[in-house]
């Protein structure tokens, strides 16, 4: 067995991921601070071809060479939009017809291994600040609540791991099922 070379993965250029179909997806940040988190959301979003990238609050936007450096260049492909509140994100997906889905342990929260999402709709999934979560007011306007299950000690998993595993979940469902 032989690793393949960064050539033979036949990636999109940036202007081939800018002209592709995306994913009904974008990914909300309420106040994150690490930039290597930030980083690693791009990262991740462009891998699933996502729509966008919303950055809220404290959360650092490109251009940043701490973010760059887990980002990898991701910021040039990735659409984003800086909103000084996460509450007017919100308002904005909102009026573009989005299902604001916070990652966050709620009352009544749904599993993620029981979430299914709609083919016909469009879904903005909020993540929240590294030790506050995401805040009330941003989950008062929220649509549907995602909880990942978790059997150790912790009671959060990092920004960036659980993204990654919320988008895979969704992005099978949308692209595989």
């Amino acid at each position: 067995m032989r690793k393949l070379k960064n050539s033979e993965l036949e990636r999109k250029t940036i202007s081939e991921f800018k002209n592709s179909e995306k994913a009904p997806f974008v990914v909300v940040l309420d106040n994150i601070r690490s930039l290597n988190n930030i980083g690693s959301v791009f990262r991740t979003s462009d891998a699933f071809l996502l729509e966008a990238v919303y950055l809220c609050g404290i959360t650092a936007c490109p251009p940043n060479k701490e973010i760059h450096k887990t980002a990898l260049g991701s910021t040039d492909s990735v659409d984003w939009k800086y909103f000084e509140n996460t509450e007017d994100a919100i308002s904005d997906l909102k009026n573009k017809n989005y299902i604001i889905a916070s990652v966050e342990q709620v009352e009544n929260s749904i599993s993620l291994e029981n979430f299914k999402i709609d083919k016909n709709k469009k879904y903005a999934f909020v993540f929240g600040n590294e030790v506050k979560g995401i805040k009330q007011n941003v989950v008062n306007l929220s649509d549907i609540f995602i909880e990942i299950p978790q059997l150790g000690t912790k009671h959060s998993i990092n920004i960036s791991v659980s993204l990654g595993v919320v988008l895979w979940e969704v992005f099978k469902q949308y692209s595989f099922e």
